[in-house]
């Protein structure tokens, strides 16, 4: 099982982080040990002091695929989640002026805790799914599927001319607007249309 995770896939993020808009999906993976099941607690990591949250849908790969024709790529996925892109900014923005790759900012132990599931048959319009993160009972996240730049078949007809994909992948498509630092005792509670999907404490 692998983590796919697509960056700069909502414009006002991408305005808000001062970057440009991309012409293809950007994505990088994250380790299964990335993962934190059941509204466990994330434990804030000794080697950053600038955690930020970024809420994403993420989608689960139900078939073995490569090189998906986007006309197909409804086939590939039944369920669709909502989970956290754990991101270390202060590491991050040392790679990025040193020209170096991401993963020690993104792809640390527990960096995606994932909430649950629910299956596109009962989502009335999946071009309008919304996305929402609260912490402390304040909305800090709000977005939606017709905010992405590139959709859920989209992501996944690029990404699968790379990578096969298998049964039991994960996509996190990315993050909207209102990212920001969490820090020890926050409550996030991450929503999908009108369903608590995942709900936990940073420790």
């Amino acid at each position: 099982m692998k983590i796919i995770c697509i960056g700069n896939n909502y414009a006002d993020h991408i305005r808000e982080m001062n970057g440009s808009l991309p012409e293809k999906p950007v994505f990088f993976l994250k380790p299964d040990t990335a993962l934190v099941h059941n509204n466990k607690p994330f434990f804030y990591p000794d080697f950053s002091s600038e955690i930020h949250h970024e809420v994403e849908f993420v989608i689960k790969i139900n078939r073995l695929g490569r090189s998906i024709s986007r006309k197909f790529a409804h086939r590939y996925y039944d369920d669709i989640g909502v989970g956290i892109d754990f991101t270390a900014r202060d590491l991050q923005r040392e790679c990025k002026k040193n020209g170096l790759p991401w993963e020690i900012a993104k792809a640390f132990d527990n960096s995606a805790p994932l909430g649950g599931f629910v299956n596109k048959k009962g989502i009335a319009d999946m071009n309008d799914i919304s996305l929402r993160l609260d912490i402390n009972g304040k909305t800090v996240q709000k977005g939606s599927s017709s905010g992405m730049i590139f959709s859920f078949d989209q992501i996944i007809s690029y990404v699968s001319g790379f990578i096969t994909l298998k049964i039991g992948d994960l996509i996190f498509t990315g993050t909207p607007a209102g990212v920001g630092p969490v820090k020890i005792g926050d409550r996030l509670q991450a929503w999908l249309n009108d369903n608590l999907l995942l709900d936990f404490y940073v420790k």
